[in-house]
């Protein structure tokens, strides 16, 4: 059996999805390994340290896709790559299917096993594949940073002979587990932080972080089965409309995290909302690419409005992109892991296992 990877374009990921050590991993269940040529070299990895652990490197996206029995990617594969992938091939990556149909169902046509796993459930066997939890806690830790770079003015409270200088106030709105990081990393910084969300089991999270969490007056629970949040009744959005209005003309940094799985991001800042906030202010909008949880936000872009700026995350990975790939690679050597029968020597579907029928994908 054969694990294969590709290269990503480089102009819109720069993550890779295996590194020299959890190849050495994959090559000691009894797996062979082949990538392509200078495969992560810009991430400073040359391709003797996979050679170094038995890697099989070919000069060509074709050859690697060609001759492996399952492909391993960050993002889904373009109509080129899919041309290329044989028969009873299977695929594993990030394929966010709600946004790429077409090429999943040339996929499946393709008679190719399909796993994406942001589908993973969230269950105690399934938490070291879990590429949602460790991507967005990078992503909660980025967000604070780069709102501390836009932000012009000191975080923390500074008590000087000239006066003293008051902290900042952050929102945080999410508190998932990119929203629980960006807490955490800014109230080490030092900022006055606050956030809310949908989950009340959130709120006991929040607080254990040293935040002050913003309940919406006798609000029902927004908690899916599953750990997730699900999408906020209207009368609960007028609710934390007007919970926001406060709020915001308090904080200095909201950072946006809310999502709902497979779904558009809900929009909780409206034009009036954002526009509460002081001018110097800023709206970080982490869920921009899924529709953004505040107006005014465009992936990839930062929007004045007011004085009040909004910007809009896109590929945020790629500012850290050793690192995410990093967490990903492990994510995805544990979900081989458990796809492998040392015994049989072979990749096992057995529909049988929750975390193989939760992101197996047989229809778009």
């Amino acid at each position: 059996m054969i694990v294969g990877s590709i290269k990503e374009d480089l102009a819109l990921e720069k993550r890779v999805s295996i590194t020299p050590e959890t190849a050495k991993n994959i090559l000691g269940l009894g797996i062979k390994v082949c990538i392509e040529k200078n495969y992560a070299s810009h991430l400073g990895i040359e391709d003797n340290e996979y050679k170094q652990t038995g890697v099989e490197i070919r000069d060509t996206p074709s050859e690697v896709l060609k001759s492996s029995n399952l492909i391993i990617k960050v993002n889904c594969p373009t109509d080129d790559e899919i041309s290329i992938f044989k028969e009873n091939t299977i695929l594993v990556g990030m394929l966010n299917p709600s946004n790429n149909k077409n090429q999943i169902d040339k996929i499946i046509k393709k008679k190719i096993k399909i796993f994406s796993l942001e589908l993973l459930p969230r269950i105690t066997r399934a938490q070291s594949m879990d590429v949602l939890s460790s991507q967005s806690n990078l992503a909660g830790y980025r967000a604070v940073v780069d709102c501390v770079a836009e932000f012009e003015k000191a975080v923390p409270m500074m008590m000087t002979a000239a006066g003293t200088v008051p902290a900042a106030k952050v929102l945080v709105i999410g508190a998932g587990v990119a929203g629980l990081q960006a807490i955490a990393t800014a109230k080490r910084l030092g900022a006055i932080v606050s956030a809310t969300d949908v989950r009340a089991a959130s709120k006991e999270q929040v607080e254990s972080l040293g935040g002050k969490f913003l309940t919406v007056e006798q609000a029902e629970d927004m908690e899916t089965a599953g750990g997730y949040a699900k999408e906020a009744t209207d009368e609960y959005k007028k609710k934390q409309a007007e919970m926001m209005k406060e709020a915001l003309k308090k904080n200095d940094i909201v950072i946006c995290t809310a999502l709902i799985p497979g779904k558009p991001a809900p929009r909780i800042l409206t034009e009036d909302l954002v526009k509460l906030m002081k001018p110097g202010s800023i709206v970080y909008d982490l869920a921009a690419e899924q529709g953004g949880n505040s107006a005014y936000s465009e992936a990839g872009k930062i929007n004045t409005v007011q004085g009040i700026k909004v910007i809009g995350v896109k590929s945020l990975m790629n500012s850290l992109p050793l690192t995410a790939s990093s967490l990903y690679a492990k994510n995805l050597f544990s979900f081989i892991r458990n796809l492998y029968s040392r015994e049989k020597k072979d990749f096992n579907i057995n529909l049988e296992d929750e975390i193989i029928v939760k992101s197996l994908i047989e229809k778009v």
